[in-house]
């Protein structure tokens, strides 16, 4: 980062609320055709992006992290409506005025003045194009019966930064939907038990998608090093672990 970036950015959010950033969290600064994209790693389902000096935040919920002290969002993306990644209390201290927020169907009637996309569908914000991937059980259930995550509902994006694409997943397991997607760069999969997948479902679908660059996320207890022994041999596939249980 450049000192006149660095300048700029301090303004935004304060000298002590950049140390905060990087004394607390990891960060991974990703290439693309039109600029650095930082990932920032609260936790969790938590993540924060920074691109072309906007402020992306997907799912903040107030446990991962305090956001009083990190920067105002430009835009918010919340992939379902269970309080682990939409968290009122969060999202309103995210938000500012003309922040626009894109959610899920299972979403409608809970986030005031959000764009709501159904699986399938496109969206532009901030000269992002996104894109709403379907995000479902297709083994995991409650006692009931009922899937932890029912088809529908909720939604992964794909969010494409200049020249690279990046999948966030979302509480899905490996579906036929996901397992399709091609072109990733960055994706990120869900792997906690018994909610999401398991290290053997995530390896099957990196292994369709093959992304450049994986991290599991949202991995709670679930043994990340099994990830990483199952995807040894796919040398395109670089494993990265960061905090994010």
């Amino acid at each position: 980062m450049t000192k006149m970036l660095l300048f700029g950015w301090a303004l935004g959010v304060g000298l002590a609320g950049l140390a905060a950033i990087r004394a607390k969290f990891e960060e991974d600064v990703i290439p693309t055709s039109k600029g650095d994209l930082t990932i920032t790693f609260l936790g969790h389902g938590s993540l924060m992006m920074r691109y072309a000096d906007k402020v992306i935040q997907v799912d903040p919920v107030a446990q991962e992290a305090d956001y009083g002290r990190l920067p105002k969002a430009d835009l918010v993306l919340i992939t379902h409506d269970h309080y682990d990644h939409l968290d009122p209390e969060a999202l309103a201290r995210v938000r500012k005025p003309g922040s626009e927020v894109v959610a899920s169907r299972s979403c409608e009637g809970k986030v005031e003045g959000a764009v709501i996309m159904s699986n399938g569908e496109t969206h532009t914000a901030l000269g992002l194009d996104i894109a709403a991937v379907p995000a479902y059980n297709i083994l995991h259930k409650r006692p009931d019966g009922a899937p932890f995550h029912p088809r529908g509902e909720g939604n992964g994006y794909i969010v494409t930064f200049g020249d690279k694409r990046v999948y966030i997943a979302g509480d899905s397991e490996n579906t036929a939907e996901m397992k399709a997607l091609r072109d990733i760069d960055v994706a990120f999969l869900p792997m906690n038990l018994p909610y999401t997948m398991t290290p053997e479902m995530v390896a099957d679908a990196a292994r369709a998608i093959r992304p450049k660059i994986l991290y599991p996320y949202h991995y709670g207890e679930t043994r990340v090093a099994k990830l990483v022994e199952l995807l040894e041999g796919e040398r395109d596939v670089e494993v990265r672990i960061r905090n994010l249980k």
